[in-house]
């Protein structure tokens, strides 16, 4: 980015069995969560998982059914929103449109009684921070969206707030946009060190910029963890399907050793090397798609394959995508890289096996349903 400006520092948020009950419905279900200060930390989950329903009480929108919110040790249950150094960006940016750029940034400073002078100063200095600073005498109906988006980060980081709260700010983005400003958010969260809570359901958002993430599922807290353990090390079945694609295969765990776990899929037996090795009986084995390997079916080497047939393909650029119906009746995907020499297995009803090395094939309790 172009310019530093002084900023609050990031503050540490910490959230105790946190719940929140609409009526007969739990949309937090006694969530505990500790954010570091300074962290790019995203809530992921789909819609109605309760993400955006924690970030609404951390900002004081929503007031707890039980529970405790703490700002730097400091708990939050009686200091209304705006009296709270925490700010929000929504998916829709509400920027005022008889306001320019400029104004629109500095408004929130009017109530900090901040003089007019200094009001000016920090707001050009924040547009400077993304980019704008051209732009500061335009309309907000005169920038494209991602530009508005901008305006928006930069009215609520001038506030300096300890905690910047983001709700799906990208969801209104076209996907190019999206990807490019993805790599603007995390650099610019890194300049001004303030601690970032973001919601979204997109995974690729929250991998490509998150230090960590927590994956929501119906009101509780599945996982948290670096993108790395989360994508890698899956800790329930909804995690593995939700967070990228997942093949996700009904399973019978049959015993165990120390350096892996014997599973039944089908007639075949194929060692887990990952997991929950000690399960037994009905389980679920995943894999991703880029560690498994398609192969002719007489090159099938002795372990951890499963014989089948090319299903259909679909070439995305940077891989073929083949989807291969095993004999078990189970269809699953693996990710050919194209690395520009022609790629095999593009014909229909091709013989072929999937390798599945068993550091790559993961073992979890629990039977996943039929696809």
């Amino acid at each position: 980015m172009a310019t530093a400006i002084a900023m609050g520092g990031g503050g540490a948020l910490e959230l105790h069995e946190l719940e929140k009950r609409f009526a007969d419905v739990t949309a937090v279900d006694s969530i505990s969560l500790e954010v570091a200060a300074g962290e790019f930390f995203s809530l992921l989950g789909p819609s109605g998982c309760g993400k955006t329903t924690t970030l609404r009480m951390v900002a004081g929108f929503e007031r707890p059914t039980k529970g405790e919110i703490l700002l730097d040790g400091t708990s939050l249950a009686t200091v209304p929103p705006d009296r709270r150094n925490v700010n929000t960006v929504f998916q829709s940016y509400a920027l005022f449109p008889h306001l320019n750029v400029l104004d629109n940034v500095a408004f929130g400073m009017r109530y900090q009684k901040v003089p007019r002078k200094e009001r000016e100063r920090r707001a050009k200095d924040a547009l400077e921070l993304v980019e704008l600073g051209a732009l500061a005498k335009r309309r907000p109906h005169q920038l494209s969206g991602g530009q508005q988006q901008r305006v928006a980060l930069a009215r609520a980081l001038v506030l300096r707030p300890s905690v910047l709260l983001l709700d799906e700010p990208l969801g209104a983005l076209d996907a190019k946009i999206r990807r490019q400003l993805r790599l603007e958010l995390k650099s610019l969260q890194e300049e001004v060190g303030t601690t970032f809570v973001f919601v979204t359901h997109d995974q690729e958002e929250a991998l490509s910029m998150s230090d960590r993430i927590a994956v929501m599922n119906g009101g509780r807290v599945d996982q948290v963890g670096t993108p790395l353990e989360v994508y890698e090390s899956p800790a329930t079945l909804f995690v593995a399907d939700f967070l990228g694609v997942a093949n996700v295969m009904r399973a019978e765990a049959i015993s165990s050793n120390g350096s892996g776990c014997t599973v039944r899929v089908g007639e075949f037996e194929l060692r887990a090397g990952c997991g929950e090795l000690g399960c037994r009986g009905a389980a679920s084995v995943v894999i991703r798609p880029e560690r498994l390997e398609v192969v002719p079916l007489a090159e099938r080497p002795g372990e951890n394959c499963l014989p089948g047939m090319v299903d259909r393909t679909v070439f995305v650029g940077s891989n073929l995508q083949v989807m291969v119906r095993l004999v078990t009746g189970e269809v699953v995907q693996a990710s050919i890289p194209n690395h520009g020499e022609g790629l095999e297995f593009h014909e229909q009803g091709k013989p072929v096996a999937v390798h599945a090395p068993a550091e790559a094939l993961r073992v979890l309790a629990g039977s996943a349903n039929s696809g």
